[in-house]
């Protein structure tokens, strides 16, 4: 048997927000039941019961089309403070097995537990207790992945759901991935995996027997990093300090100002150029935050806690507004900020529940095609409206 150099496990909540309905109202036991928004709103799934999975309904499906697949279908509109609580504890049951912990959403974290086997017993032994310690706290049944490498624990914690434990051991890991579907790998989203097709690749193990140099002749660097993957190796650690990341943009003003129309067009600015940072890094962040500083350099910072992780700069800027206008006193304003926090990996955000599906996707095409014409034109080539000064008028207008 190898030696583990590392431990890692990846602790994934079993269909969290629908479980957490269903422990608090016992009735809806053995029912088809889904947490999101209503289908009169265009309203998506954002948590279905392993009941309503049976009918095809999945997260971020319209609430209309799961409706028509279960005319039974029990909906409830959720509650993020609710679930902020129960997720609270269980990342504080994580963090008595281990101190580097990286939360991924309300329901997901990793852990590294290497060297910790003295203290908690080998993977087996230790992925057994997590569960327990969850569901004794919760009463509700989280699956586990342990793994030498990151991403094969969050592979190894689907596998088995519900209620699952499947540790991959070291020198197991190529023979493990082999036969697994290429989707189950980390960055291969449709359009990858499309391409990938035409490959001739259905499976991780034709994609690691596949020759690198087409790999990153077709796909550049991320064609390398999936053929490493695909081969077993991932040296990406735990990142316990994802929530201490912060981006942020800020402005000093030559002369001070204290014109609303103005200063709201700086926020909604800045609000674009930190949206453009974090989809720039792949993350998405939790907390915004404003920065004033008045002309007597008196400072003074205001954030809140969004019910879910954005890297939308409408809603950043929405947020950074109404935390000015709740806090600016009039006086004039020598210095203004925006930043976000509490920032995880934009693959792990939780669906916005309130939220058409059809305005999130425009949405992010929008950003996206933004982010190309900038790419291309150089920054400042596609600018919000507001920020604009309007042209004078000519008598004949």
């Amino acid at each position: 048997m190898c030696k583990w150099e590392r431990v890692i496990a990846h602790v994934d909540m079993d269909a969290f927000y629908a479980s957490v309905e269903i422990r608090d109202d016992p009735s809806l036991q053995g029912k088809p039941v889904v947490v999101g928004g209503s289908s009169r709103g265009r309203g998506v799934v954002s948590a279905a019961s392993y009941e309503a999975r049976r009918y095809g309904i999945h997260s971020a499906m319209p609430m209309a089309e799961a409706e028509r697949r279960c005319p039974h279908l029990v909906r409830i509109p959720g509650s993020f403070s609710k679930y902020q609580d129960v997720s609270d504890r269980i990342m504080e049951i994580l963090r008595s097995f281990s101190p580097a912990i990286e939360p991924l959403s309300l329901d997901e974290a990793f852990l590294d537990l290497t060297g910790t086997e003295k203290a908690q017993g080998p993977p087996p032994q230790v992925g057994r207790k997590i569960k327990n310690a969850i569901h004794e706290t919760t009463r509700l049944t989280a699956s586990v992945g342990i793994a030498p490498v990151k991403f094969v624990a969050k592979i190894a914690s689907d596998l088995e759901k519900p209620d699952g434990l499947v540790v991959v051991d070291p020198g197991t890991v190529e023979s493990f991935l082999r036969p697994l579907e290429i989707k189950r790998l980390w960055g291969v989203g449709p359009r990858t995996q499309e391409a990938l097709r035409e490959l001739g690749v259905r499976t991780i193990g034709d994609l690691a027997s596949l020759d690198r140099r087409t790999l990153t002749g077709r796909f550049g660097l991320h064609g390398e990093h999936l053929h490493n993957l695909a081969s077993g190796h991932d040296e990406r650690t735990i990142v316990p300090d994802w929530e201490a990341k912060s981006y942020s943009h800020e402005n000093t003003f030559a002369d001070d100002r204290a014109d609303a129309d103005f200063l709201e067009a700086i926020l909604l600015d800045q609000a674009h150029r930190v949206s453009r940072r974090l989809r720039r890094d792949g993350v998405t962040g939790r907390i915004v935050q404003i920065k004033i500083r008045y002309h007597d350099f008196s400072t003074f910072t205001r954030r809140v806690s969004l019910d879910g992780h954005t890297a939308d700069a409408s809603q950043i800027y929405r947020v950074a507004q109404h935390l000015f206008h709740k806090n600016w006193t009039r006086k004039a304003v020598r210095l203004l900020g925006v930043g976000v926090s509490g920032v995880i990996p934009a693959a792990s955000e939780s669906l916005d529940l309130f939220t058409p599906s059809q305005v999130q996707d425009r949405r992010r095409r929008l950003a996206e095609t933004i982010d190309r014409i900038e790419e291309r034109f150089g920054r400042g080539k596609v600018i919000p409206a507001k920020t604009m000064k309007p042209r004078p008028r000519s008598d004949g207008a």
